[in-house]
């Protein structure tokens, strides 16, 4: 059962009958009870409701089958999305008793696919604020160093899936927020299309940039559940994504990110080079693109958040702003001083950025830069966090809306992971993981889970202790907690 660890494996062992419903539940709230002590990804965990529906899901298949790839598949939920029955506190103390009376609109489509429910995941606070200590829950950690930073905000759904303590879950991302902790933990994290999947139910920071995006080990997996949360008919999901190879396939190279704008960390470039080579050696054709400057791009992207994320936040900071965390505040209050105007340039620049994506997608089917320019660094290195949060490739794509995806190519000296970003036309994400897909299966190696993570099976579950946390190592885990077994209502 250990090797089931994918939704195309999972899904294949219960049509085959290998394996049941209720045993997967069971190992995934197992190694959730084992490793999430040392890791803070979950905020709450519903075990007796997650055994309720793995029961009720083995009883199904038995008697008619699988009613897809995703039936009896564990998922867990960023804690912004809400789940009927659920808390959704987006971190926040001033979400702590908000419970949701529906389920969000793309949660509701999972469900009815089949995926059950496991708990909720840790975020920074309203999906901003970035790593902190003074909100309800520390922060998620690394399952590769949990003395490393997971990536923000989906940070716990980064941490869940790496640590294969679920098959998949989901994320939101306005800066980069899926792919960041993709890249971070050695994991495949998709944005798609803005405006593709509903963002009903699920709090809002920036309306025109806020999108869903799953979290999976894998490309395919990931492919399937972007294809349930778009509305796929059924029948259509049957089947894993092809791959026809890579010749006739043109793929541009957008090295301006990550040479010229920002030079990345040597053994990021070298990976990026490499897996372009291995591309490229089997048939691909590559060309240099050009697109407007980094920069410009994120700077533009940077405005439309903060203006819009202030605005959401703008009576609440007035009256219960000591409730927010510290670098939340600090995050939203620059909104303040936007002036309309250059909102509204923005949003126009916005569009001329767009034009210049679809131009460089013309005469290639993918594009593929940088996600991150380097690995993660450790959370007691608040200077170098601070320094990271701008040091990236992600946010030109959250400003454009194209679908971007972050695949592991490798790791550093030290172990951590290693990414690179593929980024297609407006919806048309299949070619986005035709070409990811391709690449995993020339370069295996690229997905794999952590090494170890025995340790925390084996280790003692240790006490909660905040102050410890700070300076948690691989060697002497420490800290983390489970919230609740069964539904929270307040």
């Amino acid at each position: 059962m250990d090797d089931f660890d994918t939704i195309p494996e999972i899904a294949d062992a219960y049509a085959q009958g290998a394996v049941s419903p209720r045993e997967i539940m069971q190992r995934s709230l197992d190694r959730i009870r084992q490793r999430d002590p040392h890791l803070n990804a979950f905020l709450e965990v519903a075990e007796a409701h997650a055994l309720d529906m793995a029961a009720q899901a083995e009883a199904e298949i038995r008697s008619r089958g699988p009613r897809g790839p995703l039936h009896g598949i564990p998922f867990a939920l960023k804690d912004i999305f809400d789940r009927e029955g659920f808390r959704t506190t987006a971190q926040s103390r001033l979400l702590a008793r908000n419970v949701a009376r529906t389920s969000a609109t793309c949660v509701a489509r999972l469900e009815a696919a089949g995926a059950i429910f496991v708990g909720k995941l840790a975020t920074h606070e309203f999906a901003l604020g970035g790593p902190a200590y003074d909100l309800p829950a520390p922060p998620a950690r690394n399952p590769w160093n949990p003395a490393h930073f997971t990536g923000g905000s989906s940070s716990g759904s980064g941490a869940a899936v790496a640590a294969r303590m679920v098959p998949f879950a989901l994320g939101t991302d306005t800066g980069g927020s899926v792919r960041n902790p993709a890249a971070a933990c050695g994991i495949v994290g998709m944005k798609p299309t803005h405006g593709s999947i509903p963002v009903g139910g699920i709090v809002e920071l920036s309306r025109s940039l806020d999108t869903v995006g799953p979290l999976t080990p894998d490309v395919a997996g990931n492919e399937i559940v972007l294809r349930v949360l778009n509305g796929s008919p059924m029948g259509d999901l049957v089947a894993p994504i092809a791959t026809t190879g890579l010749r006739g396939q043109r793929i541009g190279v957008i090295r301006r990110f990550y040479r010229t704008d920002m030079q990345a960390a040597p053994e990021m470039t070298e990976a990026i080079e490499t897996a372009i080579e291995t591309l490229a050696d089997h048939g691909a054709e590559i060309v240099e693109v050009d697109v407007p400057p980094l920069q410009d791009m994120a700077d533009c992207s940077r405005i439309i958040l903060i203006s819009e994320g202030y605005a959401l936040h703008r009576n609440l900071l007035r009256t219960r702003a000591v409730e927010y965390s510290a670098s939340t505040r600090a995050r939203l209050l620059p909104g303040a001083f936007i002036p309309a105007a250059d909102y509204i340039r923005a949003r126009d620049l916005q569009h001329h950025f767009r034009a210049r994506i679809d131009a460089a997608l013309a005469d290639v089917d993918v594009l593929i830069t940088a996600t991150n320019m380097e690995t993660p660094a450790r959370l007691d290195d608040p200077d170098r966090l601070a320094v990271q949060y701008g040091r990236h490739a992600r946010a030109p794509f959250n400003l454009t809306g194209h679908p971007a995806l972050s695949i592991p190519i490798g790791f550093s000296a030290t172990g951590l992971p290693l990414a690179m970003q593929i980024v297609g036309r407006h919806q048309d994400e299949r070619s986005v993981y035709r070409i990811a897909q391709s690449y995993h299966r020339l370069a295996p190696h690229a997905t794999v889970a952590p090494p170890g993570l025995d340790w925390a099976d084996k280790a003692r579950k240790p006490r909660r202790n905040l102050a410890a946390t700070i300076a948690l190592s691989v060697a002497q885990p420490t800290g983390g907690f489970i919230v609740c077994q069964g539904v929270s209502r307040s």
